[in-house]
């Protein structure tokens, strides 16, 4: 898969709008460019879980819709999709792997139980879980 790329400021916005939707989870979209080093993040979609749960997520789809018609007129690749966990750990759940149909997305994890939120980014295949190299980088600091 190679490495994913995620500026700061998106890690930032992820846990101001995962922190505003507690105590359910938060979810939405990732979308950017793919090449053979990985992938770059160049857009983070905010969804509405209309589960209106703490424990699991839906995306609303009609906003998952608006989201893939946005990424296409924009030249954007859909990675992958990105939700949140209030309080447990950034690793998918035995529910997230179950529902992880698409073995081409990448399945971002923002943990929020502890004062700094956690984020990871995962590829499942055949409920055969790995995780990828995300690496959150700032204009200044680049790898």
């Amino acid at each position: 898969m190679g490495i994913i790329r995620m500026e700061y400021h998106m890690y930032d916005e992820i846990a101001k709008y995962a922190r505003e939707h507690l105590p359910e989870e938060a979810c939405g979209l990732i979308a950017g460019e793919e090449n053979e080093e990985g992938r770059l993040i160049k857009k983070v979609y905010y969804l509405t879980n209309i589960d209106h749960a703490d424990d699991h997520f839906t995306l609303d789809p009609k906003e998952q819709l608006a989201a893939i018609k946005d990424m296409r007129a924009n030249g954007l690749k859909p990675l992958g999709n990105w939700h949140s966990h209030p309080s447990s750990p950034s690793r998918p759940s035995v529910e997230d792997i179950r529902l992880s149909y698409d073995s081409n997305a990448s399945y971002m994890i923002i943990s929020l139980m502890a004062d700094n939120p956690v984020i990871n980014s995962f590829h499942v295949e055949n409920e055969v879980v790995t995780k990828e190299d995300l690496r959150i980088y700032s204009e200044e600091y680049y790898y």
